[in-house]
């Protein structure tokens, strides 16, 4: 079966980071581990200020029925200060295409970029299970009075039996998988109403599954522990927007945004998948953009599409480049994201 792929680079420097991981699925590709079709599409700041057009009907209808998955760079232009058209991709996508499961595993493969006193002698390998279209991202609320003295700003975080229940539930299987804890981060203490609701649920799906070892905590108490004692967490599954963040802790305890992939998905329908950096513009075209995330982030797609062995390939390559010092200088390293890409691609040919 062929994984029909579409890349959407995007804004800044996620060309070149799509551009190397696109290279490391060819290179697999090449191998005979993986049939692909890779497909570009222009969606970007570019492309909204030459046509207006952010992500049209016929072009997400595209993305819907014609690809498996999605690789996507990254959004943030500052010549479009409102980021109309990076709502309109990122997360129209996101909603649109119904991908409710943020995963983020975070597993720390090069010991000396954390700042972890326990980095190199336990374990940091475990995943955040986000709820990705809920929570306080949905844009509900009110503005009152804006510019006044009684200015009033409302926003609406949205939890429904629905959505919890199917994150939960994808968490526990993940549980299951493993063989691993499932823990889930709320703020029930001070958000009783949307966070009981999480409870509730959270518990009646953990006495479904008595063989996985479960707990709730509140989420600053286990943002402590992330840093404390992170070999405890197998699964951490969570709402939207405290995943946004224990999800950004965790990418800097294995080393920096730049080696933490994500998956928007889901299962069986269709998925996105991205590294978790930024466009970060003050640093496009000088070649030290860090691809290793997107490469990850590939391969965490290949995974997800059957692909077990290719995407195998793309993470030994990463973690033989680390190890062989092969690295942008924002982890230390020489190498130009290109020439990084040509390593990572010829190790996965088979060659150096």
């Amino acid at each position: 079966m062929t994984v029909r792929i579409a890349v959407i680079g995007g804004d800044g420097i996620g060309p070149e980071v799509t551009e190397q991981a696109s290279r490391a699925l060819s290179a697999a590709a090449g191998q005979g581990l993986v049939d692909l079709e890779l497909t570009e599409y222009p969606h970007g700041a570019e492309h909204y200020l030459s046509t207006g057009e952010t992500l049209s009907d016929e072009a997400f209808e595209r993305l819907r029925d014609d690809h498996d998955a999605i690789l996507f760079g990254a959004v943030g232009d500052p010549r479009v200060p409102g980021g109309e058209h990076a709502r309109d991709l990122l997360l129209g996508l996101r909603f649109r295409l119904d991908l409710f499961i943020n995963r983020r595993p975070l597993t720390l493969r090069a010991p000396d970029l954390s700042p972890l006193k326990s980095a190199g002698t336990a374990p940091v390998d475990f995943v955040i299970y986000r709820e990705n279209t809920e929570g306080l991202y949905t844009g509900e609320g009110t503005l009152e009075g804006e510019g006044t003295p009684e200015e009033r700003a409302t926003s609406v975080g949205l939890a429904t039996r629905r959505g919890v229940e199917r994150i939960v539930r994808a968490a526990f299987d993940r549980g299951v998988e493993l063989g691993v804890r499932v823990t889930l981060a709320d703020k029930a203490n001070a958000v009783p109403h949307m966070f009981g609701l999480w409870r509730r649920i959270f518990a009646e799906i953990a006495d479904e599954h008595p063989s996985v070892e479960s707990e709730m905590r509140y989420v600053d108490a286990l943002a402590m522990e992330m840093v404390r004692i992170p070999e405890r967490f197998g699964v951490i599954v969570t709402s939207n927007l405290l995943g946004d963040i224990l999800s950004d802790l965790g990418a800097e305890l294995v080393g920096g945004p730049g080696l933490a992939p994500s998956a928007n998905v889901n299962p069986g329908r269709h998925g996105l998948y991205e590294p978790v950096h930024g466009s970060a513009p003050d640093i496009v075209g000088t070649g030290r953009a860090n691809p290793f995330a997107a490469v990850l982030s590939a391969a965490l797609l290949l995974r997800d599409q059957g692909a077990v062995d290719a995407a195998s390939r793309l993470e030994d390559a990463v973690e033989s480049a680390l190890a062989e010092g092969v690295r942008t200088p924002d982890i230390g390293g020489s190498a130009t994201t290109g020439e990084v890409g040509a390593w990572l691609a010829a190790r996965i040919a088979g060659g150096k």
